[in-house]
């Protein structure tokens, strides 16, 4: 298992580094001056040349690059030219918002869609699989931000049980608080378990089919025996990579969650940024998650190898 997961952190250290020189490459070949787009066209040139010197742009790219990626290292994510404070304190503000509601919603996600993919395989064939199949492919086609306006209107506007928008702190009380994240919660989570949900079925169905499970129901074992003892843990590996995409998902695209229900968070922070052209936060935050993604994915690799021994000698 060490020699497994030594392999795969040099993948993830790999693929970091090339990620960061791809995001960095990407804001170089923006077309103009990225300090005179950050400025406006009726910047003057002293202010231009002093923002140039700021960022650092007057030194070569090579140079430019292990600076930047340097300070990344180091937790110096550069200055906001919009809000005049380091990245990483916009980056440490919002993550207390992005982060409860992301964990938030794949709790929620899970604790839904695994029981229904359950339940929907052992009575493959019947109408209560397919209403459950359809249930999911609507949940699937229903856009999370008009189910996000639906959960808006039903309990916040009309029934008044939770607030429509904002986010208190957690100063206010952690019951508040969670609260203020009940709502995007739900209308994150709804989508992607009718996902999680469709996944899980088809795994289990597709381990149901294997010659261990007709041995193991030969041996008279009884039916949720096997579904539970020798089915559900084969079927996972397929689970947890739709689980490890999910909660980078729900990390990093929740800009129009968070922007419906006017939430502080790094999606909100990073829109706030492309429409103030402050380019030093989107290149910062994209790589933070960016990194995020990568490490999900590393987890759920250490987690393949052990939902299945065979893969720790791959």
């Amino acid at each position: 298992m060490l020699f497994y997961a030594l392999r795969r952190l040099f993948l993830v250290s790999i693929t970091l580094l090339v990620a960061s020189i791809v995001v960095f490459a990407v804001l170089e070949i923006v077309p103009g001056d990225p300090a005179r787009l950050m400025l406006g066209i009726n910047a003057t040139e002293d202010a231009v040349a002093a923002l140039r010197l700021q960022m650092g742009l007057d030194k070569p790219l090579v140079t430019r690059y292990f600076s930047w990626i340097g300070g990344m290292l180091t937790g110096d994510f550069g200055r906001s030219y919009t809000y005049s404070v380091p990245v990483m304190e916009l980056v440490r503000e919002r993550m207390v918002v992005s982060l409860p509601l992301a964990l938030l919603a794949l709790i929620l996600s899970t604790t839904i869609a695994i029981p229904v993919g359950i339940f929907s395989a052992a009575r493959r064939g019947t109408s209560a699989d397919a209403g459950v199949m359809a249930a999911t492919q609507v949940g699937i086609a229903i856009p999370n931000f008009w189910f996000a306006l639906l959960l808006v209107y039903l309990f916040a506007v009309t029934f008044r049980l939770v607030p429509a928008g904002g986010f208190p702190g957690w100063d206010a009380g952690l019951g508040p608080a969670l609260a203020s994240l009940v709502l995007p919660a739900i209308a994150l989570a709804l989508p992607q378990a009718a996902i999680l949900s469709r996944v899980t079925r088809s795994a289990l169905l597709d381990v149901m089919s294997e010659d261990y499970i007709r041995t193991a129901r030969a041996k008279g074992l009884p039916a949720n025996t096997v579904l539970w003892r020798h089915a559900l843990r084969n079927a996972l590996i397929p689970v947890l990579t739709i689980l490890g995409l999910q909660f980078a998902f729900l990390l990093a695209g929740t800009i129009i969650i968070e922007n419906v229900f006017y939430l502080p968070g790094l999606g909100r922070l990073v829109f706030q940024a492309i429409t103030q052209r402050d380019l030093i936060v989107v290149e910062s935050v994209v790589v933070l998650l960016v990194a995020t993604v990568i490490v999900v994915n590393f987890l759920v690799d250490l987690a393949y190898g052990w939902a299945d021994p065979r893969l720790r000698t791959r």
